[in-house]
């Protein structure tokens, strides 16, 4: 990649440090007890979301079934609606199917687990840690009193400050590289055909094929498209990282070399892997 690399990317991820943070004076200093009092709040609220989406009843899917439609504009008018303008939705026997099932398994489910709905919390929170550890400046981290208090939503004014600053600046620079890119990629001389194609955005790679025709298929779910299938015409692998299949298509650019074309693609998943191919033609197809 020359412009959406994984540093782009990682800066991507640091342009909303500020999101979420409460400002508590009493974060300036290191408190086990106010650690201890905010933890406490946070679980009993997870838990309490966590046991009302536990306990909410698929029934209320059914009601949709059976129920009468009539034009909107009517019924704001107050005109009178005869029996054509009404509509009586059924749902269909599939998805009714699939109601009932998820009403037998809510039926049936055993209570709800308190105990691990609290070590998931904490888990959580472990995880929220490591993250800001990871993103966070260290200039800011070093302030910080008690990294737990923080991943739970609280700094001081300072520190907020520093975060809001510091994620301007960022998306500052993850805008400029991105109208770079815009402008880089316009400028190649690549076939409508081709581009309003190359782009597999959030689709899983489910099959890579290595061969002098290189061919990537798609789980297309999670992604914007229902080309399924790519296949670079007489190819020659330039740059290949590890653990590509499996994961998710994110970032494509595309460019013209003599004969043919190079494609730079980066993944999402384990390491973040990317793949460069130089090719002669590209095939994008649904099978």
């Amino acid at each position: 990649m020359r412009y959406l690399t994984k540093e782009w990317y990682n800066l991507c991820q640091r342009t909303g440090l500020h999101f979420g943070m409460e400002v508590y004076n009493r974060t300036e200093t290191y408190d086990e007890a106010l650690y201890l009092q905010l933890y406490k709040a946070h679980e009993e609220s997870f838990i309490k979301m966590q046991h009302e989406s536990y306990d909410y009843d698929p029934r209320f899917l059914l009601q949709k079934d059976s129920f009468e439609f009539v034009p909107f504009n009517k019924f704001v008018t107050g005109e009178e609606i005869s029996e054509e303008d009404r509509f009586i939705y059924h749902i269909p026997p599939q998805e009714k199917e699939h109601i009932k099932k998820k009403i037998a398994e809510y039926d049936a489910r055993p209570p709800f687990n308190e105990d691990k709905c609290r070590e998931e919390f904490r888990c959580l929170q472990e995880i929220v840690q490591k993250d800001m550890i990871d993103k966070l400046p260290k200039e800011i981290l070093q302030q910080i009193a008690d990294i737990r208090v923080f991943a739970l939503g609280y700094c001081t004014k300072d520190i907020l400050d520093q975060l809001e600053s510091v994620s301007k600046e960022n998306e500052r620079e993850m805008n400029r590289v991105l109208n770079e890119c815009v402008k880089a990629q316009q400028a190649e001389q690549i076939s409508h055909s081709i581009r309003g194609k190359f782009n597999f955005h959030d689709c899983e790679v489910t099959e890579l094929t290595l061969n002098d025709n290189i061919i990537i298929r798609f789980d297309t779910r999670g992604g914007f498209t229902n080309y399924n299938t790519i296949t670079f015409i007489d190819s020659k692998i330039v740059k290949q990282d590890d653990h590509i299949l499996g994961s998710t298509w994110i970032y494509e650019e595309l460019y013209r070399i003599e004969n043919g074309y190079e494609a730079h693609m980066l993944f999402w998943g384990e390491e973040m892997p990317e793949l460069i191919i130089r090719c002669k033609d590209i095939l994008i197809e649904e099978k």
